[in-house]
């Protein structure tokens, strides 16, 4: 993958991080309309705080991949916020899961873009 390429995958996934990790805390972009289960795990994650922590998480690793440093790093963290992402959606909320399954294909992108960094790892 060519370094022009790999810098706007890395950009738009950064910016999709950081503006969704604002969102958290700041609720400038309309709630999915969620019913049954969907509604009760997403009351549960809401009580336990888990918003926060995430929001937190998406622009600490969002905020890494626009500066470029420790890239291996936030994309492993990317990596477990993508998965936590579409099992969410695939369980609960089909219908809205465009933005999970775009932080995840431009995940495995910049990973196989990256893939000298997590060598060490196997």
């Amino acid at each position: 993958m060519s370094r022009k390429v790999s810098m706007m995958l890395r950009i738009i996934l950064a910016l999709i991080l950081i503006i969704f990790g604002l969102n958290k805390f700041a609720n400038f972009l309309p709630a999915p309309s969620l019913t049954g289960e969907a509604v009760e795990f997403w009351s549960a994650l809401d009580n336990a705080g888990y918003f926060t922590i995430l929001g937190v998480l998406e622009i600490f690793a969002g905020i890494l991949l626009l500066s470029n440093k420790w890239i291996g790093i936030a994309l492993v963290l990317v990596a477990s916020l993508a998965a936590n992402f579409l099992i969410f959606h695939i369980n609960y909320d089909l219908a809205n899961s465009v933005p999970a399954i775009l932080v995840t294909i431009l995940t495995i992108a910049l990973i196989y873009g990256n893939w000298g960094r997590f060598r060490s790892l196997l």
